[in-house]
């Protein structure tokens, strides 16, 4: 398994904040923001009977993020837009629902699109990591209180498990993980 720096990584930060991740070695996941695919590589060795399908909107990162995939068989790059998830939806139909949503996306309606897709993939006691970044939602509000609505939000349609500002480690960032059942 590859380490992972927490200063280099929002997962890193969370896992040396004691975030713990329920996933078990057979889960699928939806990454929403794989980018390069560093934590995809990550996760990937965390779920070796399992299988991550690992969006990315810039061509840029997609191309290393599907330079990676061509060497591991249980990742499945997807070049879209996470806001739009009826345009991946195909990709992801074999499967039907996911077991993880793990976002990542540095977009201003980040809740939105998590919450979006959490309700069209995750599976009935699923699990959602959602990785908010405060100053790509809001660059004039204090990040505490970006922190306070996207809890509110996700309270509202979801369980939320664990969450923790990811300081020192990451500026301005929170990470929430949320089951989607009772």
């Amino acid at each position: 398994m590859i380490s992972i720096d927490p200063k280099l990584s929002k997962l890193g930060a969370a896992l040396k904040k004691s975030i713990t991740l329920p996933l078990k070695p057979t889960d699928v996941i939806l990454y929403l923001g794989a980018s390069t695919g560093t934590t995809t590589a990550f996760l990937s060795d965390m779920v070796p009977q399992g299988f991550i399908f690992a969006l990315e909107l810039s061509r840029k990162m997609f191309l290393k993020l599907f330079e990676l995939a061509s060497h591991r068989q249980n990742i499945g790059p997807i070049l879209a837009d996470a806001s739009f998830p009826e345009t991946y939806a195909r990709e992801i139909s074999d499967v039907g629902q996911v077991d993880v949503i793990y976002q990542d996306v540095s977009q201003r309606h980040q809740v939105d699109i998590f919450l979006k897709n959490c309700k069209r993939f995750l599976k009935t006691n699923g699990t959602g990591i959602l990785f908010v970044k405060a100053r790509s939602i809001d660059v004039r509000q204090e990040p505490q209180q970006v922190f306070l609505e996207a809890e509110q939000r996700l309270a509202q349609v979801m369980k939320i498990v664990q969450k923790t500002t990811l300081e020192p480690y990451q500026k301005d960032h929170m990470v929430f993980v949320c089951c989607n059942g009772p």
